[in-house]
């Protein structure tokens, strides 16, 4: 549609007075427009709020949701190479070196050079990273996830569970 100059200057904007229109902005939320309807922005929110929750409920530990993860994969998958468990977990190589460096100067996993390939270290979790791993998973256990079972309900957490592994296969 083109705008003529005198139809333009025909048409005047509303407009509110500044106190008025800022006031109105304070009792309201911001229009989320067609963002509301995005899933991709609605996972992103979703997941910041979650990791907040888990921040809280890990804060004796001292753990975020990565260190955990990590440390939870070198439990199951001990003598796995570095590499590897960046990869699984889709965590880029100079983050993970220094994820690890803080994780093994805390005590809780140790780099050895691997028997079979001298240029990769292997990672295993040390007496102190199983005993942390133990709590950790106990704290997420009863508050985290049963703070969001809760709020879901468990079919729906499963099901929830169920598609987001299912984008992360298959997109």
């Amino acid at each position: 549609m083109v705008v003529t100059k005198s139809l333009a200057s025909r048409v005047k904007p509303a407009r509110m007075q500044p106190k008025a229109a800022a006031e109105a902005s304070e009792d309201l939320p911001p229009n989320l427009g067609e963002l509301a309807d995005l899933l991709g922005y609605s996972l992103k929110r979703a997941q910041l709020r979650v990791f907040e929750d888990f921040l809280r409920v890990m804060t004796p530990l001292q753990l975020t949701p990565a260190q955990f993860s990590v440390l939870l994969l070198i439990e199951k998958n001990p003598g796995r190479n570095q590499t590897e468990v960046a990869s699984t977990l889709g965590i880029q190589r100079p983050n993970f070196v220094t994820m690890l460096d803080s994780l093994e100067s805390r005590g809780l996993c140790v780099r050895l050079r691997s028997a079979s390939d001298r240029r990769s270290h292997v990672l295993m979790l040390t007496d102190k990273g199983r005993a942390t791993l133990m709590r950790a998973k106990k704290l997420v256990a009863a508050k985290h996830e049963a703070r969001l079972s809760e709020l879901l309900g468990e079919s729906n957490r499963v099901v929830l569970v169920q598609m987001l592994a299912k984008i992360a296969r298959e997109l």
